[in-house]
């Protein structure tokens, strides 16, 4: 946010320490809260008094420009481009700098596009088609905060235009604040239903935004020659201040946002500028004012300190975390001093069409390498072959994933002959070109049935949504009414492989938007936690669901994957990276712990229904511990998915199951699988 923009009493031309003071809070709250100090789970809504405060102070510029005839859009336009642009040219230069060091290929060519729709200023339109803002892997993007630089670069590229436009044929103040009316309350009610129906494009876009600006344009064209007692501006400034504490304090990640909600830091922006107290204790404090001049370049700044912590896995250590934030106002101030100033005054008084080159210079080269690094595809002969070797895997999964995840007739693994049904969710896909391998005979095959997150329990439904998703309630209900009706394929084997232990006791692991403990799946209630009567009800499904297909044809149930928590080959090559060497695993303790439950429950199917069990831990663990590589080679594609690599551990074990199977359905499934084939 560009928000080292001089204001005035009026709102052009004269400073006002309170609004710079009213940045310090804003800026404030918005590292505190990224940095995960307690107490600020709202602090996000920093941004949107910035938000306020960039439309008071640019409609202010735009209107008394148009008023007394000298306003210029190049002017305009060059003058936001030399305060924002080269302190963010440096950040993206450093970025991409030590990015080159420390990122696998995969990340630096992400970083690179980054870095390029930041200076184009349209980085909110490429965050909006990845994850959310308030996602886990948001702490995996450097420039993520940059999303609110374009949005109000395109508020800055828009505004000027509309109004000079009309200005041009209605020449009148009123007109101005018509059209600031009309356009708010439009931009208002898209924000507000968005954020009902589509949350990220309410954050995101600038049309669910905008009205945040105009709020603050508004303020501006209707206070100008308001006057108020001195104990209505103290009561407005008090009630502002209050407003925006009690959003920062009652807000968190979780709150529907912006929708109406945002007019509570918007309005408390609104009071306190309206307040104009220049000697405010809240504002006009030399730290205040201190943290107010360097806002935008301690914004800029902050963020990438947090991904640089989180990707050293710092994030969570007290003292690290001090240690960004003295770091981020170490930086904030030498880019302001170095940086900010000196652009500011050098630039002053060049002439337009010089100071246009000068910032020409700047972003090119920067540009230019951002290209290139997408170009070349994040620049993989820079990093040590062993590095490279782990990031292979990474993308070696199974090739067929897409094809064949949620696809109603399923895929045929193998020969047409079709040995066993293998069913289940993501986890099954990891583990079926294993199954198929460990086949006696190459015309055998395998039919895989799958869906991502599903859960193969008669009448599980999926916790936020209510219902399980089509593709996932056709799988279920399809093997149910196969059961029912004992169809003539029983003699078939069934083979379920399933991420058990997170339908019912929620995930382990940092996960985008999902609570950790919650589970995912309820059957007559949704529960928030995996209470013993929640768990006693999950007992009962899963044990009379596995029973209900054992009766029919055999049933082989694996027992769950190792978890390794964390992203198994980003730890390893990120600790190659920063010159260390680093194994991921769990202990067999950790193990029995999360899946305790799950072991039960399957052994009661064993004990009630003859149920086979299929147990990789003899493949993939020791006596002590559980591994996530062999020979320096990762195991999982990220923290619980086996890689293609990782799945050939397993071989042995579907032999086993194999050998054990009867035949007497063979003939049958190789009718089936030509139907498949069709």
């Amino acid at each position: 946010m560009s928000h080292s923009i001089s204001a005035s009493a009026a709102g052009a031309n004269e400073f006002r320490r309170d609004i710079n003071g009213l940045r310090a809070w804003a800026v404030v709250a918005v590292v505190l809260y990224h940095f995960g100090i307690a107490g600020f789970g709202g602090g996000f809504v920093g941004v949107d008094v910035f938000f306020v405060i960039s439309g008071f102070l640019m409609t202010g510029i735009i209107s008394k420009g148009l008023q007394q005839g000298d306003f210029s859009l190049w002017s305009f336009y060059l003058a936001r481009a030399r305060r924002i642009l080269p302190p963010l040219v440096l950040l993206a230069a450093v970025l991409l700098l030590v990015g080159w060091f420390i990122l696998m290929s995969k990340e630096y060519e992400v970083l690179g596009g980054h870095v390029r729709r930041t200076l184009f200023f349209a980085s909110n339109l490429r965050y909006l088609n990845e994850s959310g803002y308030f996602d886990l892997d948001a702490h995996e993007k450097w420039l993520l905060h940059s999303w609110s630089l374009s949005v109000e670069w395109q508020f800055y590229l828009l505004l000027p235009v509309l109004l000079w436009a009309v200005w041009r044929f209605f020449p009148s103040r009123r007109t101005i604040i018509g059209i600031h009316a009309v356009l708010l309350l439009v931009s208002f009610g898209i924000c507000v239903t968005l954020t009902l129906s589509q949350p990220p494009k309410a954050f995101y876009l600038l049309q669910s935004r905008a009205w945040e600006f105009l709020a603050g344009g508004l303020l501006f064209l209707l206070s100008e020659n308001l006057k108020l007692s001195r104990r209505i501006r103290n009561g407005f400034e008090w009630l502002g201040f209050a407003l925006i504490a009690s959003a920062i304090v009652l807000l968190d990640a979780s709150s529907l946002w912006p929708g109406w909600l945002a007019l509570l830091p918007c309005s408390g922006a609104i009071l306190v500028i309206l307040a104009q107290h220049e000697g405010s204790p809240w504002t006009g404090g030399s730290v205040a004012q201190w943290l107010g001049s360097r806002s935008y370049s301690i914004y800029l700044w902050h963020w990438p300190l947090v991904v640089g912590l989180a990707y050293c896995e710092k994030l969570d250590d007290p003292i690290w975390m001090f240690s960004g934030l003295v770091a981020t106002l170490l930086l904030g101030q030498l880019s302001y001093a170095l940086i900010e100033i000196p652009t500011r005054r050098g630039l002053q008084g060049v002439a337009p069409r010089w100071a246009t080159a000068c910032v020409l210079l700047a972003v090119l080269p920067v540009l230019t390498m951002a290209h290139l690094v997408r170009l070349y595809d994040g620049f993989p002969e820079r990093l040590p072959a062993t590095v490279i070797d782990i990031e292979a895997q990474i993308d070696n999964r199974n090739p067929r994933r897409s094809e064949c995840l949620a696809k109603e007739s399923g895929c045929v693994f193998g020969g047409e002959s079709l040995k066993a049904l293998l069913i289940g969710d993501s986890h099954a896909i990891s583990v079926v070109t294993a199954a198929q391998a460990a086949l006696p005979d190459s015309h055998q095959g395998i039919q895989f049935k799958g869906v991502s997150g599903c859960l193969i329990v008669f009448g599980a439904k999926d916790i936020d949504e209510k219902e399980p998703g089509p593709p996932c309630a056709h799988l279920v209900e399809g093997l149910e009414r196969g059961v029912q009706a004992q169809a003539a394929d029983s003699v078939l084997p069934i083979i379920i492989v399933n991420r058990t232990s997170m339908y019912a006791l929620g995930v382990n692991e940092k996960i985008q938007e999902r609570q950790q403990g919650r589970p995912f799946v309820f059957f007559s209630a949704p529960s928030e936690t995996a209470s013993p009567a929640y768990l006693e009800e999950f007992r009962r499904h899963y044990v009379a669901t596995a029973c209900a297909i054992a009766r029919q044809r055999p049933l082989f149930l694996m027992r769950p994957i190792p978890e390794m928590i964390i992203d198994v080959p980003h730890a390893m090559a990120k600790a190659i990276l920063m010159g260390d060497r680093r194994e991921v695993f769990i202990t067999k303790e950790e193990y029995r712990k999360r899946h305790a439950f799950v072991w039960s429950i399957q052994n009661e199917a064993q004990e009630q229904c003859g149920a086979q069990i299929l147990d990789p831990l003899p493949y993939l663990c020791d006596d002590e511990v559980c591994h996530g590589s062999k020979n320096g080679i990762p195991l999982y594609v990220d923290d619980d998915h086996l890689s293609e690599f990782g799945n050939r551990l397993l071989v042995p074990m579907f032999a086993k199951a194999f050998a054990s199977m009867r035949d007497a359905g063979e003939p049958l499934a190789h009718r089936q699988a030509t139907e498949v084939a069709r």
